[in-house]
């Protein structure tokens, strides 16, 4: 007799371990990661277009590689995006932690696990067996997305509205300064996204587990 899923549409831990059939993702967690992938996709080309009206450092991105054609545009995709990232980003987190997949997924994480995890990683033996399961490196990273989508977020709304956000600013260092972390956060956000598509590629079937559930 198959496992039944629970309410939010993931089976429990036993049965995952268990081999019984069910959505490996449920329906509402795929929407709002594809979600996030096309938005962080927009905020990166459309942010490399507005960095190089103003470059912080001396070098550019190559037109072809940006999205707006000019500055205007490339503001109008930017903050259209940035609201499909907030929007999507609140609901992802409200139902995380509603349905107790937060604290299922991503706790408890201990350094001597991350450590250990790291180092099977790089020397390519890091295990996959059970895609219900995060091991401690995929925990730290996804929670490292979490924390810098907000650090994202919070220099965004300076390098928007520094006369707004005075308090914000000041916590950030000043506008200048705010543009940096901005910077510096996006280009982090956008390593994560290289490595996970590595990741993808080299354990093709996670694809499977993030389109069709299964």
């Amino acid at each position: 007799m198959s496992a039944v899923p629970d309410a939010h549409g993931e089976l429990p831990h036993a049965a995952a371990q268990g081999g019984a059939s069910g959505p490996v993702h449920p329906l509402w967690l795929r929407c709002f990661h594809w979600l996030n992938a096309i938005a962080v996709l927009i905020l990166l080309f459309s942010g490399w277009r507005i960095y190089n009206a103003s470059p912080i450092w001396h070098f550019r991105f190559p037109d072809g590689l940006t999205l707006g054609g000019w500055l205007g545009g490339a503001l109008l995709w930017h903050f259209a995006a940035m609201w499909l990232l907030v929007g999507n980003g609140l609901a992802y987190l409200v139902l995380n932690l509603l349905s107790g997949r937060w604290r299922r997924r991503f706790w408890p994480l201990r350094l001597r696990e991350v450590a250990t995890d790291l180092a099977a990683a790089l020397r390519g033996r890091l295990a996959h067996d059970d895609p219900r399961h995060y091991n401690a490196v995929q925990k730290l990273a996804y929670l490292f997305v979490v924390f810098d989508s907000l650090l994202i977020v919070m220099s965004g709304l300076v390098v928007w509205k520094s006369v707004q956000f005075p308090l914000l600013r000041e916590l950030l260092g000043g506008y200048d300064t705010a543009r940096v972390v901005h910077f510096v956060a996006m280009a982090g956000l956008a390593l994560f996204f290289l490595v996970h598509v590595l990741m993808v590629a080299l354990v093709p079937r996670t694809l499977g587990y993030m389109t069709r559930g299964r």
